[in-house]
């Protein structure tokens, strides 16, 4: 079940032509999977790098960018029991365009970073509890144990957000990243990943049903 705060915070549901694609995709959507498990650890390795002068800021992210490494193991070894050949694979639109909306000044820029980096968390939880009703029972299990800690980082990257920027700051800037987020996970995309939007079908130029 996808849980009530995430799902106000988003404000816009995963589309029902992404889940369709997802489970016909499953080996893409775990390599994909694994990316962002390390994409998500970089982002906040990158974050404990650039602001070394906030302690609250360095044991939350240094606690959490753990964790993302872990998930990423989970995920490698769910790769391999299937005996899915590991590959490179280009990144989606998603996480780089919604970066380029960060604003470039200080107390800003983090700010913005901050409340992206929830919008990603928050929507990885929603999609896991999505999926974990509609692919097999082993990838099931692996979704459902990543729900609690997926929801633990966009609160903690909410929290941040919030204690580092205005309140009423982080509400608008919130407002222009949802805006941006919410078109990229309902207009369509050429190919399937674990952010894309919903996927084309090129012979036909319509949404893959």
């Amino acid at each position: 079940m996808i849980p009530l705060v995430i799902a106000q915070y988003l404000r816009v549901p995963t589309p029902e032509a992404w889940i369709k694609s997802a489970i016909s995709n499953a080996d893409l959507l775990l390599i994909d999977h694994a990316n962002c498990e390390k994409k998500a650890a970089s982002t906040a390795l990158s974050l404990l790098y650039r602001y070394v002068e906030k302690p609250r800021l360095l044991q939350r992210l240094s606690r959490l960018a753990r964790e993302e490494l872990r998930h990423f193991e989970q995920v490698a070894r769910v790769i391999e029991e299937r005996g899915v050949a590991y590959r490179h694979v280009s990144a989606s639109r998603y996480a780089g365009a919604l970066n380029k909306i960060v604003r470039s000044h200080e107390p800003q820029r983090l700010v913005d970073t901050l409340l992206v980096a929830s919008v990603i968390e928050a929507r990885s939880c929603e999609r896991f509890a999505l999926l974990a009703d509609v692919v097999d029972e082993h990838l099931a299990g692996l979704y459902r144990s990543l729900l609690d800690s997926e929801k633990r980082h966009f609160d903690a990257y909410r929290q941040l957000a919030l204690e580092y920027g205005d309140e009423k700051d982080v509400q608008a800037r919130l407002d222009v990243i949802l805006e941006e987020e919410n078109d990229f996970i309902t207009t369509a995309d050429q190919e399937f990943r674990f952010h894309s939007g919903p996927t084309v079908d090129l012979d036909t130029g319509s949404k893959i049903a």
